[in-house]
């Protein structure tokens, strides 16, 4: 006869385990020049990693030609992301409004001035400037959705908006508070 545990199902099953896949960072210039130098170099300061050159897909109602520097980012995935995670979300005093994350399990938000960063020293050849970030949270088995034949995860397998909320909780230790 088998007896319940007070485990969950995730804590058992290791395909059901939560875990960022990776953290985005992006800064928007609009334009390139030295607003752009500064979105490279604040992304440098943050990070230490290579930085990628966003750029504009199409020509848009906003008057942007096509192929034009638009902004920075870098994606940092494994124990980089984490790492980097947890300085983030100390920047925003581990709160996260309930409103950040989708219906995947997918969360984002704004910092409003980078030397909010724990670790982020004022540059005065940058200036003041905030950033977007994006994380993205997977299980086992979300290969097959990025593999050459991809395949549709099953619904059981997804990650709902309420276990994303639980897993930062647990993981991070950030307080989900609604807006007040």
């Amino acid at each position: 006869m088998k007896t319940k545990n007070s485990k969950t199902e995730s804590d058992q099953n290791p395909m059901k385990q939560i875990r960022v896949e990776k953290v985005t960072l992006n800064m928007g210039a609009g334009e390139p020049g030295p607003k752009l130098n500064a979105a490279k170099k604040t992304l440098e300061i943050i990070t230490g990693k290579k930085i990628t050159i966003t750029k504009s897909k199409k020509r848009s109602t906003f008057g942007v030609t096509k192929g034009r520097e638009i902004g920075a980012m870098v994606t940092l995935r494994g124990k980089d992301a984490c790492d980097i995670l947890k300085r983030l979300l100390e920047s925003l005093e581990n709160k996260i409004n309930p409103n950040n994350f989708d219906v995947n399990g997918n969360f984002s938000f704004g910092i409003q001035e980078y030397i909010n960063i724990p670790g982020a020293k004022y540059d005065p050849e940058v200036g003041i400037l905030g950033l977007d970030v994006a994380i993205t949270l997977e299980r086992p088995g979300f290969r097959i959705k990025r593999r050459k034949n991809p395949d549709k995860i099953g619904k059981s397998h997804m990650i709902a908006k309420e276990d994303a909320m639980k897993f930062i909780k647990k993981e991070f230790g950030t307080k989900i508070e609604e807006d007040e």
